[in-house]
């Protein structure tokens, strides 16, 4: 089934009603003129009046009209030939062409619509001709005129139409995509605030509560026998755990590090070095090389957190004694490097991540120096000890600053 017409509009009802009630006065006049006139056969020029008005008047009740180009054209056949039998009965039923020609060319297809009102107009011009007794190029001209001015205005509303229509499904498009669109920055959004809660926990808390279990296993493997130290490294964890509920209150807080406050990235660098040696069997100590250059947060909290995951990845795994920790400017970067003597590691043979046995480390290291720009090597082998290197550009790339 084809579709007739395009739908209703508050703008195409009001003009729909003015073509009907056009019709419907055309009709009264043929029929009122009749008898007026003293034309004879008044009285069946104004029934076939009413019958083309009852006929017409069908097919606004017929929703397949307005549906089906079939049932409009078999609907404006009828009213055709009822109009036809009254246009031989009384010239005034010229009029009613032109109401004609503009239902012609809405419910049927261009080619069909447009036989259709030269078929209507040459009607009136024959049909007028023979009630007059004679023809003239001024009695075609009114007919053709009228026909003209009913497609110019059909065809130019159908296109304003298409125009329109077009437009609102762009507009709709438009709306579809940046609802899309806001879902995606979303979606980018939460994933980009749950990596970087993934690398904080990571880096900070879970290493804490490592370092807190580490140390009350060796507190327990003092017991009973040394009570000293036993003491000391129960001590150590209690210290561990103040800072580790300092760093979850910081999450709460959104702030900087609590590490950083009130210090320099080098001094946060000294503590934790300072830390490390104190509660594990590692001796850590801080280097310092080039200048000293401030440093934007977002940097120093980077390198606080890879220095801070590579001595404690030193710790559980690596069994070494020392580690240096070197911070350093080269030119336009900025370098952290840690250096451990423990049994180093086969960098190509990583386990995957695993939440249960950790290994996210490293590439929360590398998420970290590549949303700043920089780069992260390790150099690393079975029996050789390991070397971290992290370098970062002083000047920020173009993109946003990555969140800490």
């Amino acid at each position: 089934m084809n579709t007739a017409a395009p739908a209703l509009t508050p703008t195409t009802r009001a003009l729909a009603w003015c073509l009907h009630l056009l019709v419907v006065g055309l009709l009264a006049l043929a029929a009122g003129r009749a008898p007026a006139d003293g034309r004879p056969h008044a009285g069946a020029i104004a029934a076939t009046a009413a019958a083309c008005g009852l006929v017409y008047a069908a097919g606004p009740l017929l929703p397949r009209v307005r549906t089906s180009r079939r049932a409009a054209a078999w609907w404006l056949t009828a009213v055709g030939a009822v109009w036809v039998a009254l246009l031989a009965l009384t010239p005034d039923a010229v009029w009613v062409a032109f109401p004609l020609y503009f239902l012609q060319l809405h419910l049927l297809r261009r080619r069909t619509g447009l036989a259709a009102v030269a078929a209507t107009a040459v009607a009136a011009v024959v049909a007028f001709a023979a009630h007059t007794g004679s023809f003239g190029p001024a009695m075609a001209i009114g007919p053709a005129l009228g026909a003209a001015v009913a497609v110019a205005v059909v065809w130019g509303y159908q296109a304003l139409y298409r125009e329109s229509e077009q437009r609102r499904r762009l507009i709709e498009e438009l709306t579809a995509t940046r609802a899309d669109l806001a879902r995606a920055q979303h979606t980018a959004g939460v994933l980009a605030e749950r990596e970087r809660l993934a690398r904080e926990i990571h880096d900070t808390l879970a290493q804490g509560l490592s370092s807190i279990q580490l140390l009350l296993r060796a507190a327990e493997r003092a017991l009973p026998g040394r009570p000293d130290t036993a003491a000391r490294h129960v001590d150590a964890a209690r210290q561990a755990a103040v800072d580790n509920l300092a760093e979850a209150r910081r999450f709460v807080a959104a702030l900087t590090p609590p590490t950083l406050e009130g210090t320099t990235l080098a001094g946060a660098l000294e503590r934790l070095c300072a830390t490390t040696s104190v509660r594990h069997r590692l001796t850590a100590r801080l280097h310092l090389t080039g200048d000293p250059v401030a440093l934007p947060t977002a940097h120093e909290v980077a390198l606080l957190r890879i220095a801070q995951s590579a001595l404690a990845n030193t710790v559980r795994h690596a069994r070494a004694t020392t580690a240096e920790v070197t911070l350093s400017r080269l030119g336009d970067h900025i370098a952290l490097d840690v250096v451990d003597d423990g049994h180093g590691f086969d960098p190509e043979r990583l386990p995957a991540p695993d939440p249960e046995a950790g290994g996210f480390g490293l590439a929360a290291m590398r998420a970290r120096v590549a949303a700043l720009g920089g780069t992260l090597t390790v150099e690393a082998a079975p029996g050789h000890g390991t070397a971290l290197a992290a370098r970062l550009p002083l000047v920020p790339p173009t993109e946003p600053e990555a969140r800490p």
